[in-house]
């Protein structure tokens, strides 16, 4: 029983239902770089988040709020249950009281957002600097203030973050501020998810009056077992004199941590009853300060975050904290703005489709939010969040490695190199279970690589091992992009040869049929749990094989020539018939409402060399299936239906595809977090983010990693209403490409390669 519930699995059954069901269409923002939220947004507010790679905060209506925050690879490791996320201590958080709080006015956080004390109320995301602003005006016991708020995590110092508090009262008198770290309780209950069968799990979920049910406007159907991880407070400090709070901290069984805050008061004004305020949950700098009427004042927050491998302790990051509030709001806020108009230096531009364009965008922000560049980390399939547990599945490689590759191969890299840092974890897994070589976990911890499957989905993590030939692909694609022969040797090579070295010892040879099998597997169609020769693991282990000889010759090794006999002798499911492949072996009963997966065959990593009768007659059985689906929209859905549209030639069906990805109920407004279905409420799923940008960069261009190049594959496509697509800074072997989808003067689309710089 599986109730992690699929979601790597529903890859095309999904695409039916979303053709007959789209949702309402999103407004199109005037601005392509800008999302916005208004008061009618209060009761259907879907957070974003705020970060840099390395940590971040969610946001909330106000924008001064204390929200969740995370940190790159900070995992609590409780007994018994999975590695999960640890919540750092909220540093966003600055409250506001318009009179003394002891006489009945409310601090701000705490007052219900509602459109009569917030008015003219409005939050942007400008995606273009990384930049969160709220505006309004909040009435509190006849007195008004104008307030604005700026937040950001730096993308230049990326140990700081900033948040500044503007009021204009239209009083006089004193006003309170609270300038707080918010030092989160433990998580209650905490499931033993590492030892429950399913049916434990359910229990347990209803036993502490919990559902697994999505709750609008932003819960997610699995919140019940995806609740954030615990880090202990182990010393938290303050000096009212200096304006500074610090703490030190660990995760559960895990990492130390630290944070510190310095705190700038406007120009020329002094504050009275300064005070340190700390509790068990709240470490905080209350003071009073006066204010006159029509008067605008600014108050500036500067937080530097660490943890144990990145960064020192509370000291250290104190003293960044104060260095950067020397320096000024201002300054730490152009040098982040400056950083983020270099990552966006290589953009996807489309002429003819705002809506588009708007998605586009979000989509690329996300993801570079949640990436680093030049690291060993990967990225889980829902960003900085507690989405499936923070773990890495194969979504990092195949989904999310491909969309960074072209346009960010710095932060690629990163995902790369995970694999290569937590190769001993998955010799360990080869080992104990009797295999050769590296066998990578189905759910990986995105710090140590082990394996962080929950029990009741055991059997999935055990089975789903296409994950192995993926990891290898992307190493593959590293190398091919960038032609870096000393990371090959160094990186990709070890675990490429280790992961040949699974699928060699894997396989089993099958003395009747004179042939190589991979025999008790889940396919990438989850409901299909034990099955042999699932044909894309088949042909993604062939590839895997095929490429590690490769790679052994560019390094000056010697491959073990087993691998080369058991790729040429590997079945690949066919029906000679029908003339097309069948998605497992012929001996397994298909069942009727479930879809194929044979499009991602097609898939641009994979992308399984077949005459294009074959590949046309393999699309078109998918799109059969489709219609005999019956799953929800999913976000995984529709980007591999459209790329397989575009190679076999199917303009209309490609385009379809593809505007059903951003027109559906999988993008929440106000701020365009996808979510993995239309109803799951599974938020920053930035999976189906990767699957998007590669529908564009690889699907309609046509493009396709190769030995000899970035190779012209497949005829470019571009929808009707497009005037253009520019793939603008796309990196390729030391150069960088415009490249340019129009159409010529009799309308055909063509595709124009333009060398923009070097590299280098």
């Amino acid at each position: 029983m599986n109730n992690q519930k699929p979601r790597r699995w529903m890859i095309v059954p999904a695409l039916y239902f979303v053709a007959m069901h789209t949702g309402a269409a999103v407004p199109a923002p005037t601005d392509a770089f800008s999302l916005s939220a208004s008061a009618a947004d209060f009761g259907n507010y879907f957070p974003s988040y705020l970060a840099n790679g390395y940590f971040s905060t969610m946001t909330a209506p106000r924008g001064t709020e204390g929200n969740l925050a995370y940190m790159v690879g900070f995992m609590d490791y409780t007994k018994d249950d999975m590695a999960r996320p640890a919540a750092i201590p909220g540093w966003s958080e600055i409250d506001y009281s318009t009179g003394d709080s002891a006489a009945g006015h409310f601090w701000m956080n705490q007052v219900a957002v509602n459109a009569v004390q917030f008015v003219d109320y409005a939050q942007t995301l400008n995606m273009q600097e990384a930049t969160l602003t709220t505006s309004y005006r909040y009435v509190d016991h006849n007195r008004g203030t104008r307030i604005k708020v700026t937040t950001f995590v730096s993308q230049a110092s990326t140990h700081l973050a900033a948040t500044q508090l503007s009021l204009t009262p239209e009083f006089d008198g004193t006003v309170e501020l609270s300038f707080a770290l918010n030092l989160w309780a433990p998580h209650q209950p905490r499931l033993p998810l590492a030892t429950l069968t399913g049916e434990q799990m359910q229990e347990a979920v209803a036993a502490n009056n919990m559902q697994l049910v999505a709750i609008p406007p932003a819960t997610p159907d699995r919140a019940a077992v995806w609740y954030h991880g615990d880090t202990h407070v182990l010393a938290a400090d303050g000096d009212a004199t200096q304006l500074t709070l610090s703490l030190d901290g660990r995760a559960e069984q895990g990492l130390m941590m630290a944070e510190a805050a310095a705190i700038l008061l406007p120009q020329g004004t002094s504050a009275s009853d300064v005070a340190l305020y700390k509790s068990p949950y709240r470490l905080a700098l209350n003071l009073r300060i006066k204010v006159q009427k029509g008067k605008t004042y600014a108050f500036s927050k500067f937080v530097a975050a660490s943890r144990e491998g990145w960064g020192g302790d509370a000291k250290a990051d104190l003293a960044l904290a104060t260095a950067a509030r020397t320096h000024g709001f201002d300054a730490l806020l152009d040098a982040h703005r400056a950083a983020w108009r270099d990552l966006w230096r290589s953009d996807i531009i489309i002429d003819g489709d705002a809506r588009a364009q708007t998605v586009v965008h979000s989509d690329l922000y996300y993801l570079l939010a949640a990436s680093t560049a030049d690291t060993r980390w990967a990225m889980g399939a829902c960003g900085p969040t507690t989405g499936y547990t923070g773990h890495v599945f194969w979504d990092s490689d195949t989904w999310i490695f491909p969309a960074l590759l072209l346009l960010h191969p710095e932060r690629a890299k990163s995902l790369a190199m995970f694999r290569a840092h937590t190769l001993p974890a998955a010799q360990a897994r080869a080992s104990a279970a009797g295999l050769k070589g590296a066998k990578y976990p189905w759910e990986a911890d995105p710090e140590n690589g082990s394996e962080q499957t929950p029990h009741f989905a055991y059997v999935l993590g055990e089975r789903e091992i296409h994950v192995n030939a993926d990891i290898a692909i992307a190493q593959w694609q590293y190398w091919l992009a960038t032609h870096d022969r000393e990371w090959l040797k160094q990186s990709g090579w070890p675990v490429m040869r280790n992961v040949a070295d699974f699928w060699a010892s894997r396989a089993t040879w099958n003395a009747d049929r004179q042939r190589y099998e991979i025999v008790h597997v889940t396919s990438v169609a989850e409901s299909y749990n034990d099955v042999p020769n699932d044909t894309f693991t088949n042909v993604s282990a062939k590839k895997a094989l095929e490429i590690s000889a490769a790679a052994a010759a560019l390094v000056g090794e010697r491959a073990d020539p087993h691998w080369a006999e058991v790729a040429a002798k590997l079945y690949i499911p066919f029906s000679a018939g029908e003339q097309r492949h069948l998605d497992f072996d012929a001996s397994v009963p298909r069942e009727p409402l479930e879809g194929s997966t044979l499009g991602l065959l097609m898939y641009p990593s994979l992308d399984l060399q077949m005459t294009p009768q074959i590949r046309r007659n393999d699309f078109d059985y998918t799109m059969i299936s489709v219609k005999q689906g019956h799953h929800e929209p999913h976000g995984m859905g529709m980007a591999p239906a459209s790329i397989a549209a575009a190679a076999v030639g199917d303009t209309t069906s490609a385009v379809a595809w593809l505007q059903r990805n951003f027109t559906s109920n999988l993008i929440k407004p106000p701020f365009n977090v996808r979510t993995e279905t239309a109803t799951n409420n599974t938020g920053y799923f930035v999976t189906a983010s990767g699957g998007f940008l590669q529908n564009l960069l690889y699907g309609f261009s046509g493009l396709r990693i190769q030995e000899r190049g970035l190779v012209e594959a497949y005829a470019p496509v571009l929808p009707p209403e497009w005037r253009s697509m520019t793939l603008k800074g796309v990196a390729f072997r030391g150069q960088r490409y415009d490249f340019l989808l129009d159409r010529d003067a009799k309308g055909q689309v063509k595709l124009t390669r333009k060398t923009q710089s070097s590299l280098h």
